[in-house]
This record gives structure tokens, C-alpha cells and sequence, in this order.
């Protein structure tokens, strides 16, 4: 594969690398990871996968909030991973660990960031997207 085609990583691939459950899928993973940061591979991370990782992690490797949100600040982080909404996404996990659901996390992530309002008849939601940001978010 050439240096000129970005490539959308899946979700397995994620997962395979963060949770080392099977060690030949872990390398290849850690091996196209390992293009990626030296240039060779250009990869697209999408939300909904990050999505569809959180959801995983937790319900079928029964991690902690803490555990996934730590592993995919780190993940979302490096330079070499093109991430859309990589703001929304690297912003959105305080939210996430006070156990608001992925998307109502990210949702508030935008809002904090853009200026937005969110339109939604979740009263909770609501409520926590129009409150002032922390100093230490």
C-alpha cells in the first residue's frame, strides 16, 4: 500500500493492539501502527470507531471507564493517527468517566469547543452541556 492512500482503521485493529488478547493480530496491529508513525502508512481514525472501541472495552473486556478512557487519550494523541474531531475526541473523556455515554461525552466535547448548543430532550444532558468547563479539563 502506498504512502499516498489513507486507510480507515477498523475497530479489531484497535482492539487487538490496546488488549493483546491474541498475540499474532496484536503484532500485525503493532506493525501497521509502526508504518504509520514512520511515514510508510497514512491511517484515519473515525469517532464511530472510537465509539465502537469504548463500547467493546467495556462491555466485553469489562474495563474500567478510567481504563478506557486512558488508553484512548494516549491512542488519539500521537501525531502519526490522522483522527477526526481529534479535539472533540481528546476533550470529551472527562464526561465519559462521570459515566455520561459516549456520544453525550463527545456532544459536550463539541459544545465546550465550537460554542454550540445542544438540542435534546435529555434534561441531564441539557443541563451538563450548558455548564461551565472546569479549570482542569
Amino acid at each position: 500500500m502506498g504512502t499516498d492512500v489513507m486507510e480507515i482503521i477498523d475497530t479489531n485493529i484497535i482492539l487487538r493492539y490496546l488488549v493483546k488478547d491474541d498475540e499474532s493480530l496484536y503484532d500485525e496491529a503493532k506493525n501497521i501502527f509502526k508504518k504509520a508513525e514512520d511515514g510508510k502508512r497514512k491511517l484515519l481514525v473515525k469517532v464511530v470507531v472510537i465509539a465502537e472501541c469504548c463500547y467493546v472495552l467495556e462491555s466485553f473486556y469489562k474495563k474500567t471507564r478510567d481504563e478506557v478512557a486512558e488508553s484512548m487519550e494516549v491512542l488519539l494523541s500521537q501525531k502519526w493517527l490522522k483522527v477526526e474531531d481529534r479535539v472533540a475526541l481528546l476533550s470529551m473523556w472527562p464526561w465519559y468517566r462521570e459515566s455520561m455515554h459516549f456520544v453525550d461525552s463527545f456532544l459536550i466535547a463539541c459544545t465546550k469547543i465550537d460554542g454550540s448548543k445542544i438540542l435534546t430532550f435529555d434534561r441531564i444532558l441539557e443541563k451538563r452541556s450548558s455548564e461551565k468547563i472546569e479549570a482542569n479539563n
